[in-house]
């Protein structure tokens, strides 16, 4: 089945984008009569077939519709932005086809680049939800300062700060209770500083290992995405 993101579609806009128009007419080839998936990006999913089939305004409607109740648990990541925008991109693909919902990206002290632009971010995790049949579309963040990120009113609950050393014997996959609102820390290629690894202790982020491993800033968030959406699935 063909996934499309139509975010307004319980507020009866029934017609996909003019990318998606596209794709579904000139790409897939579809027809009117054809059935597609639609997905709004907030749990919502539904089976629609085409009305009009047209590359410039495709209209579709509604055969079936089901709504998925939220995980009991939240996945929220704050990184520092790689040089390569490239690399970045690849992890909003990735945590968003594994499930994440909140993505933040801090500016550290050793952090390479000190601006972002999130509208392309936006775009690579709705990419991704359309390929993964993701119902849920991830919340991306503007830039904002490490200090700034830890001062947020809704940074509560499971805290973690993930580093090599300070973490070492504390395995993320093994101290995460199930069913928590989580917050994870990774920090740029040069590390945190020791100011800001101060900061993080005094708002009771808790030092955790990825592995014995290593890992790149982007393969971190991959990796401690996968490990929390793999602790509550076991449990």
């Amino acid at each position: 089945m063909d996934y499309f993101y139509q975010p307004e579609i319980l507020k009866g806009k029934h017609q996909l984008s003019k990318e998606d128009s596209r794709h579904c007419c000139l790409v897939l080839r579809k027809k009117e009569g054809d059935i597609i998936q639609i997905i709004n990006g907030n749990g919502g999913s539904f089976l629609c077939k085409l009305i009009v089939a047209d590359p410039k305004k495709t209209i579709f409607e509604i055969l079936e519709e089901k709504n998925l109740i939220k995980p009991e648990f939240s996945i929220n990541i704050a990184i520092s932005p790689t040089k390569s925008m490239d690399r970045m991109e690849w992890f909003i693909e990735k945590t968003a086809e594994i499930g994440i919902d909140d993505i933040y990206f801090i500016r550290c002290s050793h952090s390479e680049r000190k601006v972002i632009k999130t509208e392309r971010m936006i775009k690579k995790a709705v990419s991704a939800i359309k390929q993964s049949g993701n119902s849920f579309l991830p919340k991306i963040h503007q830039l904002i300062n490490f200090e700034d990120y830890l001062r947020l009113p809704t940074i509560k609950d499971e805290k973690y700060i993930c580093h090599q050393v300070l973490g070492k014997g504390s395995f993320l996959s093994t101290i995460a209770p199930d069913k928590k609102k989580y917050h994870i820390l990774i920090g740029p290629e040069g590390d945190f500083s020791k100011e800001e690894l101060d900061l993080a202790k005094e708002s009771m982020f808790k030092p955790v290992s990825l592995g014995n491993s290593r890992l790149r800033t982007e393969t971190a968030g991959v990796v401690a995405c996968t490990l929390l959406n793999a602790v509550n699935i076991q449990k």
